[in-house]
């Protein structure tokens, strides 16, 4: 990450004061949405004690303080926080190179299994990221699947995701 995050340049991809009101924001959601189902369990003292939303009551009462104390600073007193860049455009494309991915694959473990999804995950990164040729990352993707595979439904004999939209290790008679 970059040293210097006082920088007022142009490529700055989103400040801290902003961050700050999405954060805060998001929070204030969270703790309304655990205090609201906190007063459904019950949040008071009954006769043999709490009852079973007492304790995350008041640990979302203690959310929404905060996250509103958070957004009222945000908004109100560090108006000086907007020229403060929270992450440069370059980095925020190094990370989302990366997340966007990684949420495709969580996705593709649900539709198509683990497997499949993992051989597709790695052999796209080293060719994408690591620059490996096309049958070097083919070899290594689908080596470490059969070894996950395996590993996992023979010898741990622990079933992994086989995909609830179309399971392609089903379709060749292998699952």
């Amino acid at each position: 990450m970059s040293e210097h995050t006082n920088n007022t340049n142009q490529d700055s991809a989103i400040s801290v004061r902003t961050v700050d009101i999405i954060t805060a924001i998001l929070f204030l959601a969270f703790g309304i949405t655990v205090m609201i189902g906190s007063l459904k369990l019950g949040a008071s003292w009954g006769a043999d004690g709490p009852e079973a939303g007492y304790f995350p009551f008041y640990i979302s009462l203690i959310i929404l303080i905060s996250s509103s104390v958070t957004l009222f600073q945000a908004v109100i007193t560090n108006k000086n926080k907007e020229t403060e860049s929270f992450v440069d455009r370059e980095p925020l494309k190094q990370v989302m190179a990366v997340l966007i991915p990684a949420i495709i694959f969580v996705l593709g473990v649900q539709l198509i299994g683990i497997y499949v999804a993992s051989a597709l995950y790695i052999a796209i990164f080293m060719v994408w990221l690591g620059k490996y040729a096309v049958w070097k990352a083919i070899a290594v993707s689908v080596g470490v699947t059969i070894a996950l595979y395996l590993m996992f439904e023979f010898w741990f004999q622990v079933p992994l995701p086989h995909g609830s939209w179309f399971n392609p290790l089903e379709f060749v008679g292998v699952i």
